[in-house]
């Protein structure tokens, strides 16, 4: 379990040379790479992967496990990425609660589940047999959704579920809480009441865009004050969590981030000031 604060940025391409090649290590408590883009037998991504983890913790963050596919999850996939924990030694191992996979078909996309006793059932057994391949506890993260599927309990309890029957620990990320909070009116403070305390080991914070209806979780801007504002209220209720700033497109400068991250440093240490 995490004691203390920790934060971190998504290592993209764009930035490689500063992690790499600067005369002092980049500012950062760690940094959390995509799973499938290190995930290949020797080769220069893993050598990056390697270089980078030389000074800095690593986080590992999957895609396409498809923990909520009914076919189960694929023996490959679980191989290969079990050949990268063991290369890296992560800080953590993350993908989302989403499915992906049918038969032979990937769609590439987190694509939603029904919150209902049966797909809660596929999913631990996923999870399950996950953890096991992996030997290590998994971070099951949030997703963000644009349409109500019938379920019979709100995703919060769904989550708690997941945990309490695999062991399982969450990512939470704080941006995809208030973009399904605005597309499906909820409250997103009740969502954090809801969500079990003890099992969030990390948080992820991004930026949204403002579709035609809906709000869409694109990861191509600044972290918006309302995360920002859910951001402080989760750290009242979950206390010191590892933290990282999520940027997938439109990728700023460096330093740029690390501002941002700056900024989530902040409102941490504002929160243990008032609680000392």
């Amino acid at each position: 379990m995490v004691d203390r604060h920790l934060f971190g940025l998504g290592l993209r391409k764009p930035h490689y040379g500063a992690f790499l090649d600067g005369a002092e290590p980049v500012p950062v408590d760690f940094v959390e790479v995509i799973s499938e883009n290190f995930m290949v037998e020797g080769g220069r991504p893993l050598d990056v992967l390697r270089r980078v983890r030389a000074r800095h913790p690593v986080a590992l963050h999957g895609v396409s496990m498809s923990i909520g596919s009914a076919d189960g999850i694929d023996v490959d996939y679980l191989r290969r990425l079990r050949a990268l924990v063991d290369a890296v030694e992560p800080l953590f191992v993350s993908d989302h609660l989403s499915w992906s996979r049918i038969g032979g078909f990937n769609a590439h996309d987190l694509l939603p589940l029904p919150y209902t006793g049966d797909a809660l059932a596929v999913v631990c057994a996923n999870i399950d047999r996950a953890q096991e391949a992996l030997g290590r506890t998994m971070l099951v993260e949030n997703p963000s959704s644009y349409i109500h599927l019938p379920g019979e309990m709100p995703e919060w309890e769904f989550l708690d579920m997941i945990c309490r029957r695999t062991g399982c620990a969450l990512l939470l990320d704080v941006n995809n809480i208030i973009v399904s909070a605005s597309n499906h009116g909820f409250d997103a403070t009740a969502y954090l009441a809801g969500i079990p305390a003890a099992r969030v080991r990390q948080i992820h914070l991004a930026g949204h865009s403002q579709g035609r209806a809906l709000l869409i979780d694109t990861h191509d801007r600044p972290v918006p004050p309302s995360v920002w504002s859910l951001y402080a209220a989760a750290l009242e209720r979950f206390g010191p969590v590892a933290t990282m700033i999520e940027r997938d497109d439109d990728i700023p400068p460096l330093a740029e981030l690390l501002d941002e991250l700056a900024l989530a440093r902040d409102i941490a240490s504002d929160r243990e000031r008032r609680a000392a």
